[in-house]
């Protein structure tokens, strides 16, 4: 698919590879709407709109404002998600506290729900404007990693979902793939403490987190090369969980 003129929406754009994707994307040419809960930070160049990707009205207005001022959509990245790290059930000093189930749904909501209902607006819209692409970001943690239940759960449901609609939608010229990003320097990877950081950090074979535009990287090669779909590209350094 070419870039240029190309209507896109992009979630989670107001920071990390959601802001540097749309950076990239805008400066291609390409008609950009930047969805985040707080857009005061999405980058100049876009059509910063506000939704929250768990909220089905608010996903359903994004969408309606994008064919009502394009008329069409092209490509949708999936890359809003959030962290709530912790133990399913963590004993220590004689105590057991539970992950709350709060904190469980709250991810799924985002990761898995967001994606799901963002997916199925844009699939709608594409159909109708014979074809397009959508790109999910998973993560390597969708293999299982410890003190990530919720995270890992939703990262795994967003790749079976990918693969899923990439049969479904070929039919209509709709690509579906996905990036699973290994631990990259954004702003969510800042708040992990440093400790954990460099014992992560460690176990990459490269020795080093990934770069924002490194995933980047690998999400314009999905939107340009037509012959990419229902596939989960591993960009992670070499790391294994």
């Amino acid at each position: 698919m070419d870039i240029e003129k190309a209507v896109c929406v992009i979630t989670g754009a107001g920071r990390g590879i959601g802001a540097v994707l749309a950076t990239r994307l805008a400066s291609q040419g390409a008609i950009v709407y930047a969805a985040d809960i707080d857009t005061s930070t999405c980058p100049d160049d876009t059509h910063p709109v506000t939704c929250d990707v768990s909220d089905e009205g608010a996903v359903a207005a994004l969408f309606a404002q994008v064919v009502a001022d394009q008329g069409r959509l092209d490509i949708l990245v999936n890359n809003a998600g959030i962290v709530r790290d912790g133990l399913l059930v963590k004993a220590r000093d004689g105590q057991l506290t539970k992950m709350p189930l709060a904190e469980f749904r709250q991810v799924i909501d985002v990761n898995v729900i967001g994606t799901f209902l963002c997916a199925r607006e844009a699939a709608a819209l594409m159909i109708r404007s014979d074809g397009g692409v959508i790109v999910n970001v998973s993560s390597v943690s969708r293999a299982g990693n410890v003190g990530q239940t919720n995270y890992s759960a939703s990262k795994a449901g967003v790749d079976a979902m990918t693969v899923t609609w990439s049969k479904e939608l070929s039919r209509h010229g709709i690509r579906v793939a996905a990036v699973a990003p290994g631990y990259t320097n954004t702003e969510m990877v800042a708040a992990v403490p440093e400790a954990i950081l460099d014992k992560i950090t460690a176990r990459v074979p490269l020795g080093r987190l990934a770069a924002a535009e490194e995933i980047v990287d690998a999400i314009e090669f999905i939107i340009g090369n037509d012959f990419f779909t229902g596939r989960v590209l591993e960009i992670d350094g070499g790391l294994r969980l």
